[in-house]
């Protein structure tokens, strides 16, 4: 099936949910805890010379993987043991926390879309082999959902747009600013960190519904 007609199946599927008053799905949730990309130059400082990552588990996202391989990480105030590391290598290594991890490491990094590093937090990372000091590469991960062209088509998004979303639940929360990001690589899913899940009870699994744009919502 070749992708004009997948797009016009999808066209034709968000016609019929609008003229039926039904919403659009809801969208998946994953909760990501702290953990680091790491580059091909970086991982052989960390665990030495050839190195190479074994799979723990497969992520949400395709070719994604949670490494078996975990990291210190420290700053001026403390550390953190046993922070896992996310494969595969990257072109550049990468540390994503929590607010609540980096007052435990005595930082205050820049909440950054993932990739977006420069002029971000220092950081030190410890492995089973040897260390390294980052001047950058500390960050706060922007909420964020990943989308396949097909899944923008039918939520009536595109990349780079901010919305909104609402959870249900005991404590349910509407987050704004949440990025689009869209490739057919990715595997829809939203993602949160472990501050911004604990906050309205949420795990894995659970689900959330696009309301608004966060534009429109002022």
């Amino acid at each position: 099936m070749d992708h004009q007609m997948v797009q016009s199946i999808v066209e034709e599927v968000v016609l019929q949910l609008h003229q039926a008053g039904k919403p659009t799905p809801s969208v998946p949730i994953g909760v990501s805890a702290r953990h680091v990309h790491v580059s091909r130059e970086h991982l052989e400082v960390l665990f030495g010379s050839g190195y190479a990552l074994t799979k723990k588990a497969d992520l949400s996202q395709p070719g994604q993987f949670a490494a078996n391989e975990t990291v210190l990480l420290a700053g001026p105030k403390g550390s953190i043991e046993k922070v896992r590391i996310l494969g595969p290598v990257r072109g550049a290594t990468q540390v994503e926390v929590s607010m609540t991890d980096a007052v435990r490491l005595g930082y205050r990094p820049p909440l950054r879309e993932s990739g977006d590093t420069k002029g971000s937090s220092p950081v030190t990372i410890v492995g089973p082999h040897g260390s390294l000091y980052l001047t950058e590469g500390l960050i706060i991960a922007q909420r964020h959902i990943h989308m396949t062209p097909q899944d923008a088509m039918v939520f009536g998004v595109k990349n780079g747009e901010l919305v909104s979303v609402q959870t249900s639940g005991k404590r349910s929360m509407v987050y704004d600013k949440v990025l689009i990001r869209v490739s057919e690589r990715y595997k829809l899913d939203m993602h949160i960190d472990t501050d911004e899940a604990n906050a309205a009870l949420l795990a894995t699994g659970d689900a959330g519904n696009l309301v608004q744009s966060s534009d429109d919502a002022g």
